[in-house]
């Protein structure tokens, strides 16, 4: 690997994850703060992540056309401003605007960042370099939550927003010192932004097909948990905003664990086999708490939630790193990026309906219960496959 280069993207990926879910803690305390609305909450995180949906076509074609580490350098520091502009938005109309254009920045800065592992690492080494770079992400992931709860209660929506937008400008500004170039295949391809460049290149492959199709079932159930949580914490458990920052906080924890200790030790051939186990262990983590309420259970049910996720994790995008042409990645990784959230739009709009009428507690059952399932179906259906799948003829003697 290139080791300086590696460093600076591992670290702008930790800074990143650090500084998104400072964003998402903050924002989702400052809209339960004026609404007190679990719809309200619902339609912040569509705001959030549905750009990444509505532009995967041009965001993922945007990686790919031009140099990759320029363009995340410009897309981070238009995070920046808009970042810290969402800490002074008292108005909730206009928070969400604000949170929209963050979406569009993550739609893009998302595939660029993934785009540049295998010129980092070779593609011999994408696994590992997967395993390090989601490790760096679960660091800031971990750090992220409980901080965005104590820089919200410290300063108010404001401070934490700030913090952000000084992550958006750390990424921009080693972007740019990058030495490492991604530059486009095809500089002479005039072909139109196409959605489906990156979504066929998923489904084209029967394994990245089925893994598609698994994970987006599984968000369309588990996602309905992110509107729930705050509403569990207080209502169920009858604790406060750091208990909230502390499970997130484990949760990411269990992920780097995952990234880092599990993942890495997975053979080639068992790639699929261990993500769609994790999307399985994954979703009983999230229901076991609805049956077993304790903070005990909560966020010991979070270290091993968070374990299978960073495994599900660095599986899946290991997968399109070794299946999928180097010169889609941008445009796959926007694909995939687009049903997740798809899934996830659905799943929390399904949460505000969810908790209004059976429950924060309810939720939690549902919602992981289904997305277990899901796992244990796609792992069947995986056996299946490869039995049918022709064996080779053996050569004569």
């Amino acid at each position: 690997m290139k080791d300086r280069d590696f460093r600076l993207v591992a670290g702008s990926v930790a800074l990143s994850a650090f500084g998104d879910w400072v964003a998402i803690v903050a924002l989702g305390l400052q809209v339960k703060e004026l609404t007190d609305s679990g719809w309200a909450i619902a339609l912040l995180w569509i705001c959030l992540f549905g750009p990444a949906v509505a532009v995967a076509g041009h965001a993922g074609w945007l990686v790919d056309r031009f140099e990759t580490t320029r363009l995340l350098a410009v897309v981070a520091a238009i995070g920046a401003v808009v970042a810290t502009a969402a800490g002074f938005a008292a108005d909730p109309a206009l928070l969400l605007v604000l949170t929209v254009l963050l979406g569009l920045v993550l739609a893009i800065s998302q595939p660029a960042e993934f785009a540049l592992v295998p010129p980092l690492a070779g593609r011999d080494r994408v696994q590992e370099a997967n395993g390090r770079i989601e490790t760096a992400r679960f660091i800031g992931f971990g750090l992220g939550p409980v901080l965005g709860a104590l820089l919200f209660s410290l300063g108010g929506p404001q401070l934490a927003m700030a913090v952000d937008g000084a992550t958006f400008a750390a990424i921009a500004c080693a972007a740019l010192a990058l030495r490492i170039r991604r530059v486009p295949a095809a500089a002479t391809d005039a072909a139109p932004p196409r959605a489906r460049d990156g979504i066929t290149s998923l489904l084209a492959d029967p394994v990245l097909s089925l893994g598609m199709l698994v994970a987006f079932g599984s968000l369309c159930f588990m996602s309905a948990i992110w509107v729930a949580e705050l509403f569990f914490v207080e209502d169920v458990l009858h604790e406060g905003r750091l208990a909230y920052g502390l499970w997130l906080s484990l949760w990411t924890a269990g992920m780097a664990l995952g990234a880092l200790l599990v993942a890495r030790r997975v053979a080639a051939g068992a790639l699929a086999v261990a993500a769609l186990g994790a999307v399985a262990v994954q979703g009983a983590a999230l229901a076991v708490p609805a049956a077993l309420v304790g903070l005990g259970v909560f966020l010991a049910s979070a270290v091993l939630g968070g374990v299978a996720h960073g495994v599900k994790n660095v599986m899946f995008r290991s997968l399109i790193h070794l299946r999928v042409p180097d010169a889609l990645h941008g445009r796959a990784f926007a694909g995939y990026n687009a049903i997740r959230n798809t899934a996830e739009l659905g799943a929390f709009a399904a949460g505000g309906v969810l908790v209004t009428t059976i429950g924060p507690r309810g939720t939690l059952a549902y919602a992981g219960g289904l997305s277990a399932l899901v796992g244990v179906l796609g792992l069947l259906a995986l056996v299946r496959q490869r039995a049918r799948a022709p064996v080779p003829a053996l050569s004569a003697a």
